[in-house]
């Protein structure tokens, strides 16, 4: 009986022969927890963060310019005076995979963030797909941020053509294209405060956000001021709280969502959190807190200023304002633009260079990714290559037409990480890649193992765990026991149905992949008006049955007892597995769907570059390509006779 599961000659999850399944077999090849033995060649990111930072980076990630201009739109066209309910559901349903990344988070505390949980949950091929749609999300939100400062910006000073010419928006005919000298610049500002240290670029961070944070609280405190002299004349029309009812408020829910995105930030940031059991589910909880609190009662000064029907869809805040003779609160308002883009900038620049070096180290991009600075202890070459291409695209190109492309990377990974907690809680990876230098240990232990199961085998047959005869049970044990009612003296036998192990495990992985079914057809055929009734309705109704059924069959298994030593324990567990992560799955799945055929046109060229890029560089060079799969519980026995035999 050997430990040996799988080598490279299986392709990472094989059979063990090189065969038609080897390539495809490489897809499926899940890494390691980060764990004591586990090392990335020496070098790791600083420890310096702490919960106020995380704050800083969640909250200053979060709350950008949009909101500035979303009370207005959402109000006008789905909400009206309930616009505040509208962000309260979104953030209800952004709370759901913040409680997905926070458990996640706490127990694997690596850069890469959902690439990093997908590539040790799922497999390689979701997990490249995931980190490829995560670097597209984190360049283009980058640069489309950077292009709206300068407008912005350029209204303090006294209107839109107040720059210095050396950085004011510039038409170029041969081009045919409009440069933005003051975005580039930023980027690079904001990229040279990345390399200095995360520690210090956190506080400018913090510094940046506060004001932004004053701004709102301005607004809320000046706002309700006003309401009160005023008498809140938002709230006294004809059509009352939900002129376009409550499937408008919905709606208006799916549009401000994305105003929540930024919170995952924290997780890409986890590898240099001092406490990350402790710190990062916090630090998400409470930056997500905040800013639904602040979207929240914006929401109800402004729309109470101003009829929702007369709200200016570009400038909102600041006509509601002006209307009561406060024309100078459009200076502050828009210095709280400035400051929100500034910080989302931030924000958006800060998580790529640890996914190019997460995936670097893994194998699938170039070393040079991977490279950390001895003094700041920050990717400083990934930090570069990142900021030299938001700069380039943020010069060019005016980015607002690709920013559903932003939505795609961000939704594609909130619904990964909900996959995720599903496969930790029910059928963790029991298996582990070990490297091929190890392959004496492994051979040393699984020839021991082996004398150990001849032995027991030779004293009782039965007792051997291998045998033929337990490997064919039957999905259902019969077991037969007695149980006393408390009024009746005489005892009843009942009948109680028990599954094995490995049967529960292969009922879960079926369950779950067939849920993430469910949810397609339904929310495709919800969504897809076009469809012919019949077939519309077909495969709503099938959607709709594998989703409850995979909820009702999730709910009554037991969850895997190995999910209490899966990676670092002791972290945030996230509560109602199954029901918060498949309800989370359904929302993102929705979102995606919706998000548009030109959208997903664009996204799909970028994710085919990106198979073509692994097919022919990240497969074969992947660090688990010569990996030797052993199961997960002799792995700290092979270690310690690795050690041995150095010594």
């Amino acid at each position: 009986m050997g430990l040996l599961v799988d080598s490279k000659e299986g392709g990472g999850g094989g059979s063990g022969k090189q065969g038609s399944w080897g390539g495809l077999n490489s897809l499926i090849r899940r890494k390691q927890v980060d764990s004591v033995h586990v090392k990335s060649g020496g070098q790791q990111l600083a420890k310096e963060l702490t919960i106020p930072h995380l704050v800083a980076i969640g909250v200053g990630s979060t709350i950008g310019a949009g909101v500035y201009i979303l009370v207005g739109t959402v109000a006008r066209e789905h909400s009206g005076p309930a616009l505040a309910i509208s962000f309260l559901i979104a953030g209800i349903a952004a709370a759901l995979s913040a409680f997905c990344y926070a458990e996640l988070a706490s127990r694997c505390p690596s850069a890469g963030s959902a690439y990093h949980y997908t590539y040790i949950c799922i497999g390689e091929g979701v997990a490249w797909l995931v980190g490829w749609a995560l670097i597209l999300e984190y360049t283009i939100g980058g640069s489309a941020v950077a292009r709206g400062i300068s407008p912005n910006l350029a209204l303090l000073f006294g209107g839109e053509d107040s720059l210095p010419a050396f950085i004011a928006r510039q038409y170029i005919p041969a081009l045919d294209m409009v440069v933005d000298p003051c975005a580039a610049i930023l980027v690079f500002i904001v990229t040279g405060l990345l390399c200095v240290g995360i520690k210090e670029s956190t506080v400018a961070q913090g510094i940046v956000t506060i004001a932004n944070v004053c701004a709102m609280i301005f607004v809320i405190v000046a706002g309700t001021y006003l309401g009160f002299k005023t008498g809140w004349a938002g709230y006294e029309l004809p059509t009352g709280y939900f002129p376009f009812g409550v499937n408008g408020m919905l709606a208006g829910s799916a549009t401000v969502f994305f105003a929540y995105i930024g919170f995952d930030t924290v997780a890409s940031a986890a590898e240099e959190v001092k406490n990350p059991q402790r710190d990062l589910p916090l630090g998400i909880g409470a930056a997500l807190s905040i800013c639904c609190a602040l979207y929240m009662l914006v929401s109800i000064v402004i729309v109470g200023l101003v009829p929702y029907h007369a709200m200016d869809p570009d400038t909102p805040i600041s006509t509601a304002f002006a209307s009561h003779g406060m024309q100078w609160a459009a200076y502050v308002i828009t210095a709280g633009a400035v400051t929100a883009l500034c910080s989302t900038l931030m924000g958006s620049i800060l998580p790529q260079p640890r996914i190019l070096m997460a995936m670097a180290r893994d194998g699938l991009l170039p070393s040079f990714f991977s490279d950390i600075n001895k003094r700041t202890q920050v990717p400083v070459k990934s930090t570069i290559a990142t900021g030299i291409g938001a700069a380039v695209l943020a010069f060019f190109m005016d980015v607002s037409q690709l920013a559903g492309m932003v939505s795609v990377g961000t939704l594609l990974a909130f619904t990964m990480v909900a996959i995720c907690v599903l496969i930790l809680r029910y059928v963790p990876p029991d298996e582990v890649p070990l490297p091929s230098s190890l392959q004496e240990s492994i051979d040393s232990v699984s020839s021991w193992q082996g004398r150990n199961s001849h032995e027991i085998s030779e004293e009782d047959p039965k007792a051997h765990v291998g045998s033929s005869k337990e490997s064919t049970k039957p999905l259902l044990d019969k077991v037969d026991i007695l149980v006393e009612l408390p009024l009746i003296e005489k005892q009843l036998p009942f009948v109680n149905y028990t599954i094995s192990e490995d049967n529960r495990r292969k009922i879960a992985g079926w369950t779950i992949m067939f849920t993430c079914v469910g949810v397609l057809l339904l929310t495709y055929s919800a969504s897809d008006l076009g469809l012919p009734g019949f077939l519309r309705y077909t495969l709503c109704g099938a959607g709709g049955i594998l989703l409850l059924l995979g909820l009702v069959v999730l709910t009554f298994i037991d969850q895997d007892e190995a999910r209490h030593n899966f990676g670092h324990t002791g972290g945030f567990i996230c509560p109602f597995v199954p029901l918060l992560p498949i309800v989370c799955i359904l929302i993102n799945v929705y979102l995606l769907i919706n998000l548009g055929a030109d959208t997903w046109a664009r996204v799909t060229i970028w994710l085919l570059v990106g198979v073509v890029i692994y097919v022919f560089y990240g497969r074969t060079h992947s660090s688990l390509e010569d990996a030797i799969y052993v199961p997960a519980a002799h792995a700290d026995e092979i270690f310690r006779s690795s050690e041995n035999y150095v010594s």
